[in-house]
């Protein structure tokens, strides 16, 4: 397991966001965390970078404690945030290497890995252009590049295609879908859009603090008794 997570609670002041959430991710596979806005998906996050303190219960990052050992259990996660954090006026490549440099890696080392997820997405020819020059898509695509420098067994996407167009947002989805199969990678990617969601996706529903549904996507609707995803997601939440 990559992630494993037991009676997870948080609280901003007096108001509960998480409420005994507990789930185990399985390793090498694509996993949904759908929720409204608001849900507590960002909150969670929050939690599993250590940018929040745990409050309640435990989380393990490919076996490391994020309380007992938060350097190891760090080391194992990429995080593509909700927020873009690229700087705009350096180049494609720039970018990769200062963030290679806060983990440790050498120059030589930066552009072999950075030039190798460029290519993995379509956009090594424009290393040397300012990010301000490339769309919202192709922008997102680079900070997972970024993500992915230390070569961590866990990729976590916070509400990545917000402010995409639908042919954007369709094309990041495939090609994290992509990554996972082909480099064995742990991804949980956090959406509010259920068309970001296939019925064969391991699919955690949250829905104000709580974890309402955990499983295969066609298991969840069988046992909802529902057609397909949409309907499941609406009638759990109202959302859709």
């Amino acid at each position: 397991m990559t992630i494993e997570a037991s009676h997870i609670g948080f609280r901003y002041g007096d108001t509960p966001v998480l409420k005994e959430v507990s789930f185990a991710l399985t390793s090498g596979r694509f996993h949904a965390l759908l929720g409204p806005n608001g849900a507590g998906k960002s909150t969670l996050f929050g939690l599993l970078t250590r940018l929040l303190a745990i409050q309640q219960g435990e989380l393990l990052l490919a076996g490391q404690s994020l309380k007992k050992q938060p350097s190891e259990a760090m080391r194992q996660i990429g995080v593509v945030f909700q927020q873009n954090a690229l700087d705009l006026d350096l180049t494609v490549r720039q970018n990769l290497q200062y963030h290679a440099a806060l983990h440790g890696l050498s120059r030589k080392e930066a552009r072999t890995r950075g030039d190798r997820e460029l290519a993995r997405f379509e956009l090594l020819e424009r290393a040397n252009e300012p990010v301000r020059k490339l769309n919202g898509g192709h922008r997102r695509r680079v900070e997972i590049a970024r993500a992915l420098l230390h070569e961590p067994t866990l990729l976590l996407l916070d509400e990545p295609t917000v402010g995409l167009d639908v042919a954007s947002r369709r094309a990041l989805n495939e090609h994290v879908r992509i990554l996972c199969a082909e480099a064995g990678l742990t991804v949980l990617w956090a959406t509010h859009l259920i068309e970001e969601v296939q019925q064969d996706d391991r699919v955690l529903i949250l829905h104000q603090g709580q974890l309402l549904a955990d499983g295969a996507g066609h298991d969840i609707c069988e046992a909802e008794g529902t057609r397909d995803l949409a309907e499941t997601f609406h009638t759990l939440t109202g959302a859709g």
